[in-house]
């Protein structure tokens, strides 16, 4: 497939500067160049083919190739940027036959020299992103077995519970037959009402006062009792067959 150029960058108006030889480690300082009199005036053109990019002086009126400069790398040896201004660059330049030579570069404002900063970061950025989405494309895939190996179990808690919301291990209450007074269940709804009282029911002694009277509450109501004193018993009356004496 057939790889096209791009022009990533454009300015009309950059200053090129011969630069003498870096005499320590310290780094470039345009200070040191004549940067009155530069030695060329051109155009800048930053163009990529693919993932390689380079920096192209031009002609302002014909075009021509003033010099190239291939980058590799940014921040490389390629474009290095000055010590004291930011404004300037020291650009490695190479012709057909693979000569180097480095010159000085110039803006004429730090928005451009900007520009260039930015265009440069973004393009190595993405060449990193293109190797490493080559990078998976070569790398097998793993696929997940989820499978059970061989003598491998898992363990699962379940909590069931019933309809009526109760848990199906909580305690159940005492079983009819077991010791132990129990609490007598209430009559079928509309018993007591049915029922007439019994006849003759007498009052109980006057000699009880009623602060010696134990009350029980039942279903019923209250019943007293007359302490020691019994009532006389009442003979049971077979038209009330179904009443029960407490």
């Amino acid at each position: 497939m057939e790889t096209y150029e791009s022009v990533l960058l454009v300015k009309p108006e950059v200053f090129v500067y011969k630069i003498p030889p870096r005499t320590s480690n310290r780094g470039y300082r345009a200070a040191d160049w004549n940067l009155q009199e530069p030695t060329w005036t051109g155009r800048m053109r930053l163009v990529s083919k693919g993932t390689a990019v380079s920096m192209k002086l031009e002609d302002k009126t014909s075009g021509a190739l003033f010099a190239n400069c291939p980058i590799e790398t940014y921040p490389g040896v390629a474009v290095e940027a000055v010590t004291d201004s930011s404004r300037y660059f020291v650009i490695r330049i190479q012709d057909d036959n693979g000569r180097s030579a480095f010159i000085g570069l110039g803006f004429g404002d730090r928005s451009d020299s900007f520009d260039l900063n930015v265009a440069l970061q973004d393009h190595f950025k993405w060449v990193k992103n293109q190797e490493q989405i080559e990078k998976e494309k070569e790398a097998p895939r793993q696929e997940l077995d989820l499978g059970f190996k061989e003598g491998e179990t898992i363990k699962i808690n379940m909590k069931i519970t019933k309809k009526d919301g109760s848990e199906s291990s909580s305690r159940t209450g005492k079983s009819k037959g077991t010791s132990g007074v129990g609490i007598l269940p209430p009559p079928p709804s509309g018993v007591a009402n049915k029922i007439a009282p019994p006849p003759g029911q007498q009052k109980a002694s006057p000699a009880a006062s009623p602060s010696h009277r134990p009350t029980g509450q039942t279903e019923w109501g209250d019943f007293t009792s007359a302490g020691n004193q019994q009532a006389p018993q009442q003979p049971q009356q077979s038209t009330n067959s179904n009443w029960v004496q407490f």
